[in-house]
């Protein structure tokens, strides 16, 4: 029985670059260490976006570089009933509500509000919702929702951590500010986050935090960019009882203007890297890991 679980979860909607090689394999290579095994998740909740060539070439990628993991791999676009019980024991606690602004609708509502004082923002510099939706009656969400009308279901932010209370997490990384030991959560920062869309019946957040627990993860490791999400993904992992993982955020490989990369930078790509002669071994060395 392996004590430690590990798992490597890109989304197929672009080719992997040195930024995802080096999470793989820091994840493979810690999973060697601990004496525990790797997983492959595919988070493939934007049908629009993810595509089987993407996918194909995941998998590909991945042996090259020498990353083995444990299958059966998990596909969440298979397992939308999960995330959907969530979001119903979620909603029988009273904490989802829907809003029915559009996203134009939501921006000229906060450019509106910065002309009255800068309206707050969350740890990725987007506008918190203004939360207007909060107010309409239950008989009114009922009525627009059996109209049809497109709507994001949100968690009642104040309402959660009222019923959380206090949430740290264990960090054996660094957060970008160097935070590591024991880190206070601060899940109101983000204010009342989308947990699923009428169109697509799960976010990155509820979906990421379920899957986890559903596999066992003991370890979650993944980009500095993601370390004050993990405030979220505690208060979700509060509320619907699930078991807490140890967290580690690894650097990010940043491009030569000190920018996070992207799946259209080629300069990075893997496949692009791979076509130039690349090994393995340079990757390694190129991401600083070395061996």
């Amino acid at each position: 029985m392996y004590s430690r679980v590990l798992r490597f979860a890109p989304s197929p909607n672009g080719y992997l670059h040195l930024g995802h090689a080096y999470s793989a394999l820091l994840n493979h290579d810690l999973a060697r260490e601990f004496g525990g095994r790797l997983l492959l998740r595919i988070e493939d909740i934007d049908v629009e976006r993810c595509r089987p060539e993407y996918e194909a070439a995941i998998y590909e990628d991945l042996r090259w570089l020498g990353i083995t993991w444990v299958e059966p791999v998990r596909r969440q676009s298979e397992h939308f009933d999960d995330y959907a019980a969530a979001l119903t024991e979620l909603e029988a606690q009273g904490l989802l509500y829907p809003s029915f602004e559009s996203r134009s609708e939501l921006s000229a509502i906060v450019a509106e509000l910065d002309r009255h004082g800068h309206w707050p923002r969350d740890p990725d510099g987007v506008p918190i919702y203004p939360g207007r939706a909060r107010k309409l009656s239950a008989a009114e969400r009922t009525r627009r929702r059996a109209a049809g009308e497109p709507f994001a279901l949100r968690l009642a932010m104040d309402a959660a951590v009222a019923r959380a209370g206090a949430l740290r997490w264990t960090e054996t990384g660094a957060g970008p500010h160097g935070q590591a030991g024991i880190v206070t959560a601060a899940p109101q920062l983000w204010g009342d986050v989308v947990l699923a869309r009428k169109e697509t019946p799960t976010s990155y957040h509820l979906a990421a935090v379920l899957d986890d627990a559903l596999q066992g993860v003991t370890d979650v490791v993944r980009g500095q960019d993601l370390f004050w999400t993990t405030s979220i993904h505690r208060l979700l992992q509060v509320l619907l009882g699930l078991p807490e993982p140890t967290y580690h955020h690894h650097k990010l490989i940043l491009d030569d203007d000190g920018h996070k990369l992207s799946k259209s930078t080629k300069s990075t790509g893997l496949r692009e890297l791979r076509a130039t002669g690349a090994t393995p071994r340079d990757i390694r060395r190129m991401v600083g890991l070395g061996r």
